[in-house]
């Protein structure tokens, strides 16, 4: 039964989801890399050619490509009803929760990611990251509460969000 790490970007999900996905011994998936993968194309350049719908339509295809033990997700797959209820069905969701001046320092912080076009602006609404950010969580968090079996406070060490996701799966 996977763990889906779900939450916003800058979260930790990929990170915290590698090292889980090491102390249950089982694989790592992260759905924005498997979109990557099959593609052939970042994130970016999807977005540019087929628009944000066209990435979710391929966001949502990876996910139930999945097969890991441990899945993080993209910030915007609880966006779609559908992958929200093919989670909660499929495995433990698992919300990752920072506030939003962790979460910009860390994108601030996050400049080669950036620089390899690998993220695109949130929304390209042409916000400032701070505004975007803060209107993008307004939207998504309470989808990701809701969709969640647990979730854990994201702003602290890996290591640390990693032991209580684990005290917290194992208890679900």
């Amino acid at each position: 039964m996977p763990v889906y790490l779900v939450g916003p970007r800058a979260c930790g999900k990929t990170t915290v989801g590698r090292l889980l996905a090491r102390r249950l011994n089982v694989a790592f998936e992260d759905t924005d890399a498997l979109v990557r993968e099959r593609s052939g194309r970042t994130v970016a350049e999807i977005v540019a050619d087929e628009g944000w719908e066209g990435f979710r339509e391929r966001e949502s295809a990876a996910l139930r490509e999945g097969r890991a033990g441990v899945i993080a997700t993209g910030g915007g797959m609880v966006l779609r009803r559908e992958n929200r209820e093919f989670m909660r069905e499929a495995g433990t969701i698992c919300f990752l929760s920072a506030p939003l001046d962790v979460l910009c320092a860390r994108l601030a912080a996050d400049t080669a990611c950036a620089a390899a076009g690998q993220r695109p602006l949130l929304t390209g609404s042409g916000e400032d990251a701070a505004r975007e950010m803060a209107r993008v969580l307004a939207e998504r968090g309470p989808l990701y509460a809701r969709s969640a079996h647990c979730t854990v406070d994201a702003s602290r060490p890996p290591e640390e969000v990693c032991a209580e996701i684990l005290r917290k799966v194992r208890g679900v």
